[in-house]
């Protein structure tokens, strides 16, 4: 019995040994622990949390920045695009790094589920079907989708750009650490493959169409100058396929704007060659080639060298002031308080800026010397009256003439063509000849023959007085290319003419001084 009672027990009507008792209830336990570790049912299973939208807080290779969201759930997939699937706990299905390019015919190519067609589906829509399709083999799938790395897009630019048209743009490979999302082309980066914005251009209401799934459109309005004053980078829009921006025209343009705007890494190039005319009251009016070179040529710099130089700014290197030099400067009688800039936009319209350029005399006001485009024209109007005291100023500004030709002619001590400081007058060109001759010039009868810009020839005598200020009157301030005529006084015309015929009576005279000469013998 001792045996019996040591090596068995009575339960429920069956007898067991204890060594067979121990074995089942190990069995038992590790079966109960194997189906707490099988994969729940659909039904009873908890589903991960929604991804979180991922941030691209990236920047491009040339330095701008990329940090506009990107909300993965929102990307359309299409043929290009590569994805990365992790499937929890079996990488064998993920296939190789778990990476996978959508292909041509807009299909992924699966390990155990073969072909799935995602054109045209989002991530979160992918992640799904992935689960639907992998559910057929796995109790629980637990599956994240990625996306790794943007097809190239091609969007559509228009409006006030440099280059408008078609532009495709490649995805970059590197991936960045939040979410995993590659460097996605964004408005200001298309912008400045496109040339940059004109000085036209409203960058407050710029406009993406953008179509969607099943043939929708969504129009997007983007500030720009939002991102330019306070750091929005929410306004740096990252495109994607299909995408149509529109820059539209700035009804009035803001001249203390347009300066700010000309420096933004959007803008058109600064440097550049441009075409422009300027017409009016300048030396030189007709069309220019605004270009590095001739900014070298008018300022004295050898300018193209600069280009090299870090920290050499030439944003807004095309000026008003500086077409204006080019133009061979402004002349006395030019009103510069009211030049106009005449400008044709994108769509046709002519708007007209007017520029102060005594304000950026007095004080220092860089914002009236607008930048310039090509096709500008700058219209330098004529002052009603000559003030002797702006006059003055002008002269020595770098928009005036830095020299100017003058040919004396007549009764001074150094006639010829010579060179004096721009808006000299007529006495100070008189004195620089030399002066007029003592005893012979007509002092009332000098004259003044001037060709004006359009071909006609004014011709006007003037009563000099050497001692008098400026004035239109009697001392007025000369132009480039001006003729001055010293004419010869009565009285020396009058001893010239004796002196003419006691000349032709000289062979009478030395004959007569022959005779004398021989009677001395």
């Amino acid at each position: 019995m001792h045996n019996i009672i040591k090596h068995k027990i009575l339960k429920n009507g069956f007898i067991y040994k204890t060594e067979n008792l121990y074995f089942f209830l190990f069995k038992v336990s590790g079966v109960c622990l194997t189906w707490l570790l099988m994969p729940l049912p659909a039904w009873g299973q908890f589903l991960p949390p929604p991804p979180m939208p991922t941030i691209n807080n990236g920047s491009n290779n040339n330095g701008s920045s990329n940090l506009s969201p990107v909300l993965s759930g929102e990307y359309i997939l299409g043929s290009g695009d590569s994805i990365e699937i992790d499937i929890f706990n079996v990488p064998e299905y993920s296939g190789e790094r778990g990476r996978h390019q959508v292909s041509v015919d807009g299909t992924l190519n699966l390990p155990l589920i073969g072909r799935v067609a995602v054109q045209g589906m989002t991530i979160e829509q992918v992640s799904d079907l992935l689960k639907e399709r992998y559910g057929e083999y796995l109790q629980r799938p637990l599956i994240t989708v990625k996306l790794w790395e943007r097809r190239p897009v091609q969007v559509a630019i228009a409006g006030e750009v440099k280059r408008p048209g078609s532009y495709t743009v490649s995805g970059n490979s590197q991936p960045q650490n939040m979410g995993g999302v590659s460097n996605a082309a964004t408005v200001t980066g298309v912008l400045r493959m496109a040339g940059g914005i004109t000085t036209s251009a409203d960058i407050r209401q710029v406009k993406i169409r953008r179509p969607g799934v099943g043939g929708e459109e969504t129009i997007v309005n983007l500030d720009l100058w939002e991102l330019l004053q306070n750091g929005d980078l929410s306004q740096d829009l990252a495109l994607r396929d299909g995408d149509r921006i529109y820059i539209p025209t700035v009804t009035n343009i803001n001249r203390h704007e347009a300066r700010q705007l000309s420096s933004a890494n959007f803008a058109s190039n600064a440097d550049g060659p441009i075409n422009v005319a300027v017409v009016g009251e300048v030396n030189r009016p007709g069309t220019h080639i605004l270009s590095i070179d001739t900014m070298a040529a008018t300022e004295g710099e050898n300018v193209s060298e600069l280009r090299g130089i870090a920290g050499v700014d030439l944003v807004g290197v095309f000026t008003v002031t500086r077409a204006i030099k080019v133009a061979g400067g402004i002349t006395p009688e030019a009103d510069i308080r009211q030049i106009r800039v005449r400008r044709i936009s994108r769509t046709g319209t002519e708007q007209t800026v007017i520029v102060d350029l005594w304000q950026l005399l007095q004080e220092g006001d860089l914002q009236e010397d607008i930048t310039l485009q090509g096709g500008d024209t700058i219209i330098v109007p004529k002052a009603q009256a000559v003030d002797a005291t702006v006059s003055g100023n002008v002269a020595t500004a770098s928009f005036s003439p830095g020299i100017m030709r003058v040919s004396v002619v007549g009764e001074v001590l150094q006639p010829g063509t010579i060179t004096v400081p721009p808006n000299s007058s007529l006495n100070q060109v008189i004195l620089a000849a030399g002066g007029l001759k003592r005893g012979q010039a007509d002092s009332n009868g000098v004259e003044l023959i001037r060709i004006s810009p359009d071909g006609t020839v004014s011709r006007r005598v003037i009563s000099v007085n050497l001692s008098d200020d400026v004035n239109e009157a009697n001392n007025p301030v000369l132009r480039n290319n001006d003729v001055v005529m010293v004419n010869r006084s009565g009285g020396a015309a009058f001893r010239e003419g004796v002196g003419t015929v006691v000349n032709t009576l000289s062979p009478i005279n030395n004959v007569l001084g022959f005779l004398r000469f021989i009677s001395i013998f």
